[in-house]
């Protein structure tokens, strides 16, 4: 009893409990921890618990990554500024990170002075750069800027302001009351660079190109980045945005360089856009990117949009007034924005992240173990899910399940007892390459589907088609009473 009273007098008031139950009830092989970064033996010590107490030493609230080569006489202007502007925004703890580009100057030198700490880059490039600099961040939020002052530390706190609306904030240069001073010809090449790629790729966005941005550091880790040159700010825009995460810009005044020359290869880095472009034109028309479904209600495909919109038409008409509704395998769909009453299901973090503007309930979980009660939904919606799951009953034992007694089931599917599907589908292959077609796994034709679904307790209500091919049943579960 004397040695807990004496341990818990060494803790703050917040970690006691914690630290008592421990105690009362020590784990059998580990020792106690504070966090699960720092291992502490039970003869705690004031100094050791002041030390890792995740109280008084919270989790670093920012990394700044700056990318540099040959920059020590702006750094030497640039670090003190940030630190003051950084340190006013009540952060609970930030770290400065130099990534040094092989510079020739006193980069490394003024950067120590001015508590920054230094990363010489491994992979060649500005997109070296960031990559060595995310790798090494510890932060919850990056912040990345240009050395040469071009970016104003002071416009940091409005970014900051607004990382709660975003997970990625861009201060940009090209939304109503932005600005860019640079040299004309410059600027013409940097818009036509941004609408080329925001245009060419369906992006609600206006300047991809901006480097001071702050990153959620969770959208940036792991990130398979390719690009190495000043290509690479597109790429990472464009793949957060395929993740589902919310991009945010705010107007902000860019300045000139205010020392040094320029790194940028005008014809280098022309091809390098081109072939960034070019993956990320993949990217954005394959199934991966989360606003697929969303998107294709838009397409400037005829065909495609017609079959978006008419899919639509018919399960949210199937689904009126039916109460309580579940869209397994969601996607990014409109279905969503369309009921009243939904709760959205789908096995893809990234089409959920997305679907977040829908305002509408949203869970990450499997058709095959649905994390609901049984009885639970007036309504179940399976639109273009089953052909991309192995065959089984258990997705249809699922439905049942939290589906009410003489509740509905809408499931659609393509008729691969269609020829004009098994037409369609060759098509799709090879106009849209990286399409649901491509995922396509287990082949339904109706007659089958419904006895099947007899078997599992369904009656058929009624059956219509999208364009002769996609099969939309809607169904009624048999009172089991």
């Amino acid at each position: 009893m004397r040695l807990r009273d004496e341990v818990l007098g060494k803790v703050c008031r917040s970690c006691k409990d914690t630290v008592r139950g421990l105690l009362t009830n020590p784990p059998a092989s580990t020792p106690f921890r504070i966090d699960s970064q720092a291992p502490m033996s039970y003869n705690v010590t004031a100094s050791s618990h002041a030390q890792y107490c995740p109280l008084r030493n919270p989790p670093m609230q920012m990394s700044i990554v700056i990318p540099a080569l040959n920059e020590g006489s702006n750094l030497r202007l640039l670090l003190p500024r940030l630190h003051r502007v950084v340190s006013a925004l009540g952060t609970e703890g930030y770290e400065t990170i130099v990534v040094d580009g092989g510079s020739t100057d006193d980069t490394a030198e003024v950067a120590s002075s001015l508590d920054a700490r230094i990363i010489v880059q491994q992979e060649p490039g500005y997109g070296g750069a960031l990559k060595a600099g995310f790798r090494m961040a510890n932060g919850k939020y990056i912040l990345t800027l240009d050395a040469d002052l071009s970016h104003d530390p002071d416009f940091i706190q409005p970014m900051w302001e607004a990382r709660q609306e975003a997970e990625v904030i861009v201060a940009s240069r090209y939304v109503p009351k932005g600005s860019a001073q640079m040299p004309f010809v410059r600027k013409v090449l940097s818009i036509i660079l941004n609408r080329s790629f925001t245009k060419g790729l369906s992006l609600p966005l206006h300047d991809i190109s901006s480097g001071f941005r702050l990153y959620r550091s969770s959208t940036v880790k792991n990130m398979p980045i390719e690009s190495s040159d000043f290509d690479v700010l597109e790429e990472i825009l464009i793949r957060c945005y395929a993740q589902g995460w919310r991009i945010k810009e705010i107007p902000f005044q860019y300045l000139p360089r205010q020392r040094g020359d320029s790194h940028i290869s005008l014809l280098r880095f022309g091809l390098a856009y081109l072939r960034t472009f070019r993956r990320m034109w993949e990217l954005r028309n394959s199934v991966l990117c989360a606003d697929y479904d969303d998107r294709a209600f838009e397409s400037r495909i005829p065909p495609q949009r017609y079959w978006q919109r008419e899919r639509h038409r018919i399960v949210t008409e199937f689904a009126a007034s039916a109460g309580s509704c579940l869209d397994i395998g969601c996607g990014s769909s409109r279905i969503l924005a369309s009921l009243e009453q939904v709760v959205g299901v789908d096995i893809l973090l990234r089409k959920l992240r997305w679907s977040r503007k829908y305002g509408k309930p949203l869970v990450n979980a499997s058709i095959f173990d649905l994390p609901f009660s049984d009885a639970t939904f007036d309504c179940v919606i399976s639109s273009e899910v089953i052909e991309h799951i192995p065959a089984s009953d258990k997705p249809f034992l699922e439905m049942r399940r939290v589906l009410k007694d003489d509740g509905r089931l809408i499931l659609g599917t393509p008729d691969y007892g269609r020829l004009s599907w098994r037409i369609i589908e060759g098509l799709y292959h090879r106009l849209i390459p990286g399409g649901y077609a491509d995922e396509h796994m287990t082949q339904y034709k109706k007659e089958e589907l419904v006895r099947s679904m007899e078997e599992f307790g369904f009656l058929l209500l009624d059956a219509r088609y999208v364009l002769g091919s996609e099969m939309i049943l809607l169904f009624r579960q048999a009172d089991t009473a």
